[in-house]
């Protein structure tokens, strides 16, 4: 494949017209340049840019800007389109098939084939690394390849969401004979197909990734795009505050973003994008005193999520009352129609009082510091207060870092723990199956309801949206009666941007990829 042609030498009328526009005019009004580097800044670390190796955010948003995909999700759309395939469909009900392009290239200069595909796909299963995506891919049986672009998916049941598993990072495509089977690619090695290719990885400094001038879709908006990662907010704040970093995404306080908001001026501003990111506070149903019925609902009576919302995160996330957010097809405030708005200490009492329980109720409530950010202490501290009216409850709470957390918060170590979510595709099926399904919760919390199994069936054994969202709706009025779990927030998508960056709307929707693609700089 030849390169694609760089913009020409601009006219001096066009100069000229810059000139003008870079003197007064709004970014988004002045002329992008396509040679411009980005500088974004974050707090959020890598795992791995290897798809077998990665399942966490900040990993992915790479991939997604690295590898092709049999299908992605096109900026500000919910359905999944074809990508690295012309078309894909159903041939049976558990045959998927696509048909590949013919013009694509690795950033080596190897062809993508069905072998690629099939190759990629089979690695993350054998290989099942625990930081890896090998759980999404779950429902496939085996993998045909009957010709050089034509790859059939054999699933072991029909997943009505399979389109949208094949976007996710668990469906990045990696070349066949550059990739080791059985071991992870280095970070700084990786191959994709993508808009970007990896130029340099030091963990915990920076990436930088440099434009693929061989892709085969709409060429990006600039020419390179610097990952660097700050150790806390504070130092992301003042990075963009003194110009060091363009943009400014993911882990600012609620604290940081109301001074930027207030001293944005000229030079900055704030740019919020609808988010379905939720948090949410889980029940161990085995350990005391969760493994109560009454206890856990009063505990929902008691949950004030305005005020954390108000308190502690100064209005950058809402109050959630369904384990499905708002914006996607077939979420219902079911928390709120079973326990009300705001904490209800009468009716916390008497369903406590109705159960023979005595008060208070000792509770141990872990949460982790910095994985979710460096608001979490303040969180759980207001949540420990609502709990604790009229000495309801008689909460300790308790912390941790992240890596010895997960781990004993799903081995049946906490009776009750912080969790969050970041979506994997923006479908309702992705905030149910995972955390409600006696079979699938990654939560191991021992919840278990024979309707709420056979729903969670029923939608994703068929491709009829009424149906589909029927079911949905049915599952979260149970599970908030049953309440193993108490949704807490949705966060908001907030980044905060020098006044050169163009196209950050774009891109903050609610699949969660930030397509770098998108951004422009004018200067």
């Amino acid at each position: 494949m030849t390169k694609r042609r760089r913009m020409p030498k601009r006219s001096l009328a066009a100069s000229a017209a810059t000139a003008l526009a870079l003197a007064g005019a709004p970014a988004a009004a002045q002329e992008i340049n396509p040679e411009a580097t980005l500088v974004l800044g974050t707090t959020d670390q890598p795992v791995s840019y290897d798809p077998a190796g990665s399942y966490d955010l900040p990993s992915w948003t790479v991939l997604y800007n690295v590898y092709s995909f049999l299908m992605h999700l096109p900026a500000g759309e919910m359905q999944p389109e074809p990508d690295a395939a012309k078309q894909c469909g159903w041939k049976t009900d558990t045959q998927y098939r696509c048909t590949l392009r013919e013009d694509i290239e690795f950033t080596n200069g190897q062809a993508l084939t069905s072998a690629d595909v099939k190759f990629s796909f089979n690695r993350i299963l054998e290989q099942d690394n625990p930081n890896g995506p090998s759980s999404l891919l779950a429902p496939i049986e085996r993998i045909e390849t009957p010709g050089k672009y034509e790859v059939v998916f054999h699933l072991n049941q029909h997943i009505a969401t399979w389109p949208y598993i094949l976007a996710t990072g668990a469906g990045a495509i990696v070349p066949k004979g550059v990739y080791p089977r059985d071991d992870l690619q280095p970070s700084d090695e990786v191959v994709g197909s993508g808009h970007y290719k990896v130029a340099a990885y030091k963990p915990g400094v920076q990436t930088v990734l440099e434009e693929n001038e061989n892709y085969y879709g709409q060429p990006a908006k600039n020419k390179r795009a610097i990952i660097q990662y700050f150790s806390n907010s504070s130092a992301l704040k003042l990075a963009v505050e003194q110009g060091n970093v363009h943009i400014a995404y993911r882990k600012l306080t609620p604290t940081d973003i109301q001074a930027l908001r207030q001293n944005a001026g000229d030079e900055m501003r704030i740019v919020t994008g609808k988010g379905t990111v939720i948090r949410y506070l889980v029940f161990n149903l085995e350990l005391e005193p969760g493994n109560s019925h009454a206890v856990r609902k009063a505990a929902a009576y008691l949950m004030d999520r305005g005020a954390i919302a108000k308190n502690v995160y100064n209005g950058t996330v809402e109050p959630l009352y369904s384990m499905v957010p708002r914006g996607l097809d077939g979420h219902i405030d079911a928390f709120k129609a079973e326990y009300g708005v705001g904490s209800d200490p009468a009716k916390a009492k008497q369903v406590l009082s109705e159960a023979g329980i005595e008060t208070p109720v000792e509770l141990q409530l872990w949460y982790t510091p910095t994985h979710y950010g460096d608001s979490s202490a303040d969180e759980y501290a207001e949540i420990q207060r609502a709990l604790e009216t009229d000495d309801i409850f008689d909460v300790t709470l308790k912390s941790t870092e992240w890596a010895r957390y997960v781990s004993a918060a799903t081995t049946d170590q906490y009776p009750a723990y912080q969790m969050g979510w970041f979506p994997d595709y923006p479908d309702p099926d992705n905030y149910i199956a995972p955390f409600y399904s006696s079979e699938k919760s990654w939560l191991n919390n021992h919840y278990n309801n024979d309707r709420v199994d056979e729903l969670i069936s029923k939608e994703r054994a068929t491709e009829d949206r009424q149906a589909r969202m029927d079911a949905f709706k049915e599952i979260q009025r149970i599970t908030a009666k049953d309440v193993p779990i108490i949704p807490v927030f949705q966060a908001k998508q907030i980044a905060v941007v020098r006044d050169s960056i163009t196209g950050i709307e774009k891109t903050l929707d609610p699949s969660y990829v930030f397509r770098y693609w998108h951004i422009g700089k004018t200067r």
